[in-house]
């Protein structure tokens, strides 16, 4: 009766997001709570709620500082001497402009939000593509393929998302997750440099009118007046304690990120009123994942708490060969890029991963290695017609969707395998468990 209400419940939460008739959100709350009362747990649905919450509230407060540091150093103009230092280089080789292009993507794309990378990111090389002559279809696929990589961070979401599903410390997922970020990192580079040089055949070194022009004033801050060019330097330096202590794991993550953000504010926005300005600005995307963190406890904790995960798992057990059993976290890595592309990350990661991490627990795979990796396949999932923000990027270059997709794959697969590769060198998830 249990594999029977987990496996329902799940399939109606995947069916009624993928079909756009409930928002995550909402499906989150609402389908659980259902099944649980469907299933005779009405005595215990509230603690069994509160408690999904309760182990969800760091992740929620983590995410909710990292988006609004992040949104705060893009507005005090942090990023602005990247952004133009790449500009006056690339000038009118193809070969610099994209490199420049991914390495500009990376940078932008560490706050997490998909859709102002695609805006600033296309608002600043599209005009380049434009007059050297170079295919749009590259920058596109560059930065997406930047984003990708990028969006594996906690407060990128699907990190979040897992730790959530798991009930494991996002710090615990992403900082041995790095250096395999950095093998997707260098594949990226290497592709840009590939079709750089390719362009570079085909259209030579232009030297284009107005390669001299002056970029002082180009900003990806879309609030001048929050600009802080003055604090470049001590905002440069906050941001660099901050990735060394999160990576040395001095302090929790949420710790970290509350701390520097209030710093960050205090320093950067001494006027109370401008405080409440820049928080209100970034307001709605904090609210939309901080929300869905813990509309997802409740997913989560009805999931475990009546029995149902454990369930599952054991059905899924009986059904896997015991060869493969060993190997789960390959497979989940694997299956993560077209599970992910064919649907929400929300459906993949409170859906079917809790119930392949249970599975493979019984080989001593730990929900931790399952959760990294399950983050593998990103790449893909940002080429997948379900992600809203890839419209906006095709829309921007001026390019078809179908388009994008045959020109980015390719790639996009190659960086998810360069990134498994150095991730089962360095043992961050098992090849095979030895249990």
């Amino acid at each position: 009766m249990l594999t029977f209400l987990g496996f329902a419940m799940v399939i109606t939460f995947m069916f009624l997001i993928m079909t756009k008739r409930l928002s995550a959100l909402i499906a989150l709350i609402i389908i659980p709570i259902l099944f649980a009362l469907f299933g005779g747990f009405a005595p215990k649905i509230g603690p069994m709620m509160l408690e999904g919450i309760t182990k969800l509230a760091p992740t929620g407060v983590m995410l909710m500082f990292a988006i609004l540091y992040f949104a705060l150093m893009i507005d005090s103009g942090l990023f602005d001497p990247a952004v133009r230092k790449i500009l006056k280089l690339v000038k009118g080789d193809p070969l610099k402009v994209s490199v420049g292009t991914a390495v500009l993507a990376l940078v932008v794309s560490l706050d997490g939000d998909g859709a102002t990378t695609y805006m600033i990111c296309v608002a600043a090389m599209l005009p380049l593509y434009s007059r050297i002559g170079m295919s749009p279809r590259i920058m596109a696929g560059l930065i997406i393929l930047a984003g990708g990589v990028m969006n594996m961070t906690p407060w990128g979401g699907p990190t979040a998302r897992a730790a959530s599903a798991l009930h494991v410390d996002p710090s615990d997922i992403f900082v041995p997750m790095i250096p395999a970020m950095c093998a997707g990192v260098v594949a990226i580079l290497i592709i840009a440099y590939f079709y750089g040089k390719r362009e570079r055949a085909r259209l030579g070194e232009l030297h284009l009118i107005g390669d001299d022009l002056d970029h002082s004033e180009i900003s990806v801050s879309q609030f001048p007046d929050a600009r802080r060019p003055k604090l470049i330097w001590f905002n440069g330096l906050l941001t660099l304690v901050l990735m060394c202590t999160l990576i040395a794991g001095l302090l929790p993550l949420p710790v970290l990120f509350m701390v520097a953000f209030s710093i960050a504010m205090i320093v950067n926005y001494p006027c109370l009123q401008m405080q409440k300005d820049r928080v209100a600005a970034h307001a709605g995307s904090v609210l939309s994942v901080v929300s869905l963190i813990f509309a997802a406890g409740i997913f989560t904790g009805i999931l475990s708490g009546t029995g149902m995960v454990d369930a599952m798992s054991k059905s899924l057990l009986a059904v896997i060969p015991d060869f493969l059993g060993p190997y789960l976290a390959v497979i989940t890595a694997l299956v993560s890029m077209p599970f992910t592309f064919f649907m929400s990350n929300d459906a993949f990661y409170y859906g079917v991963l809790p119930v392949l991490s249970e599975a493979a627990s019984h080989y001593g795979i730990t929900a931790v290695e399952m959760a990294r990796a399950s983050i593998v396949g990103q790449p893909v999932h940002l080429l997948s017609p379900l992600v809203p923000s890839t419209y906006l990027l095709v829309a921007l270059a001026g390019i078809e969707f179908g388009d994008h997709q045959r020109f980015t794959l390719k790639w996009a697969v190659l960086v998810c395998l360069c990134i498994l590769v150095a991730a089962l060198l360095l043992g961050t998830f098992p090849l095979f468990s030895t249990l």
